[in-house]
């Protein structure tokens, strides 16, 4: 059998370079890896009197700087999938896996820990705190990480000019527009340099106008920050920006196909 560890465990230095080689190749062709995978899921709900099936039997792959679109109508198990997607839920059947590791092992302080180091959120209703100013709400993410104040408010302030609101620092959501707190919250999401980020139907409370632009910032984020996104709407528009659109019903996916250009 040929060698593959020194005595130290370490591989050999041929081996170490052969394999960073290869990540290079990889990411100068622009090749990803798989970021998260759920294989033949299924998430149940039981009522009395009745099973309901939330998810049935669904696999999906996303891969790293992947934006994916997610379609479909209410009830058809779009925001479950995002649940089972973070970890918040646990698959009745089937695995999903986080860079290759079975969210199913992981034990409640590591589940947290994954959320708030690997995760970004937004979601329909902004989420903000009120009271707070943008780049205090931005700041929570890294100050419940134990970043010192100075360092965590440094930051917020620089996701909010990354989103285009570095004169919007000291506002509280009170005096915001709504497609600003949503761009506050997408600064939120991002300032914790996350590898994956659920969007749950974005722009729902936003006008036609202001969704577009939303939609825009969005699809900015995987070439931006490397991050891959999981968009979960009923706006067509986002299949323009999206690598990959998915349409789901009744807890499957029904459909995949080539998104438009970002």
């Amino acid at each position: 059998m040929d060698q593959i560890a020194d005595r130290s465990g370490r591989p050999p230095q041929g081996i170490g370079q052969a394999v960073s080689a290869a990540v290079a190749e990889m990411e100068s062709d622009g090749r990803t890896w798989e970021l998260l995978e759920l294989e033949h899921v299924h998430k149940r709900y039981s009522t009395p009197g009745e099973v309901i099936h939330a998810v049935r039997d669904l696999t999906l792959t996303v891969r790293e700087r992947e934006l994916v679109a997610l379609l479909g109508p209410s009830g058809s198990g779009k925001s479950t999938l995002l649940m089972l997607a973070a970890g918040l839920l646990r698959a009745d059947e089937g695995a999903v896996r986080f860079e290759g590791r079975d969210l199913a092992t992981l034990g409640r302080r590591d589940a947290l820990a994954h959320r708030r180091t690997q995760l970004g959120f937004v979601f329909q209703s902004f989420n903000l705190t009120a009271g707070l100013t943008a780049q205090e709400n931005v700041a929570i993410p890294l100050l419940m990480r134990g970043i010192e104040h100075r360092q965590a408010h440094r930051r917020a302030a620089q996701a909010l000019c990354e989103v285009g609101l570095a004169h919007r620092l000291d506002h509280v959501p009170q005096r915001l527009s709504g497609g600003e707190c949503q761009r506050v919250a997408i600064a939120r999401a991002l300032v914790g340099q996350p590898k994956l980020i659920l969007a749950d139907e974005p722009t729902g409370n936003l006008d036609s106008e202001t969704a577009s632009s939303v939609l825009e910032l969005l699809g900015t984020l995987p070439a931006r920050g490397g991050a891959a996104v999981i968009l979960v709407t009923h706006d067509e528009r986002a299949a323009a920006r999206a690598d990959r659109v998915l349409s789901m019903r009744d807890g499957m996916l029904l459909t995949q196909a080539r998104g438009g250009a970002r």
